[in-house]
């Protein structure tokens, strides 16, 4: 895992173009719908380039989906509250709520456009590859080695809990309730994957590749 490093007066400016045109972006979409809203009229909202937006932006679905370069920064402290000696699972709570709590607003935005904006329905972003690859890297430094099949199982749990309380959420409940259903997961998902696992129990033999 990457240390946080702390951003030289090139990288804040580079951060306040990439905010500015997210913020340009969101206003415009809020205003009009993701669809009636063009990448030329964002860029020029922002008063850049459309090149220098895509440097930024590789796609429209990026501009509202994407996660804060500051982001990785923010979860990674979270990780590094998480006690040594904490059960696994509780710290996959923890950190997987905080995140939620940190990044309630963009969630919000996203589950939104996405209710409106069928082109955003196939996006796969709200918990980005970036975080989870992360979570897996962290939680195995937590645990044995011989654990490591335990430990990616809960690892995907933790992920499956989230993705259901999204799913299940709407933005009209307020946040509160999306949270409250992730913990709600939480608790009874704990229930049967966050004891240690069976000495006694091997996996089975990798099978033969068929001919």
């Amino acid at each position: 895992m990457t240390a946080a490093t702390p951003f030289g007066l090139r990288e804040r400016k580079k951060l306040a173009t990439w905010r500015a045109v997210r913020s340009a972006a969101l206003q415009l979409i809020d205003e009009r719908g993701y669809d009636d809203v063009s990448i030329d009229e964002i860029a020029a909202a922002a008063d850049v380039s459309r090149s220098t937006l895509f440097n930024y932006f590789p796609t429209k679905e990026a501009l509202v989906l994407d996660p804060d370069p500051q982001d990785p920064q923010k979860w990674r402290a979270l990780m590094g509250e998480q006690s040594p000696d904490a059960p696994l699972w509780a710290a996959l709570e923890a950190v997987h709520l905080g995140y939620l709590d940190l990044f309630s607003e963009r969630v919000t935005a996203a589950k939104k456009l996405k209710a409106i904006s069928p082109r955003l329905g196939d996006t796969t972003r709200e918990l980005d590859g970036q975080f989870m690859a992360e979570v897996h890297e962290w939680a195995a430094s937590r645990t044995p080695p011989e654990h490591k099949v335990h430990t990616a199982l809960m690892v995907n749990l933790a992920h499956g809990v989230i993705l259901t309380a999204y799913e299940l959420w709407s933005p009209d409940q307020g946040f509160a309730q999306m949270t409250n259903t992730a913990r709600y997961g939480f608790d009874v998902a704990g229930r049967g994957i966050a004891n240690p696992p069976d000495s006694s129990r091997r996996l089975p033999p990798p099978m033969a590749p068929t001919v």
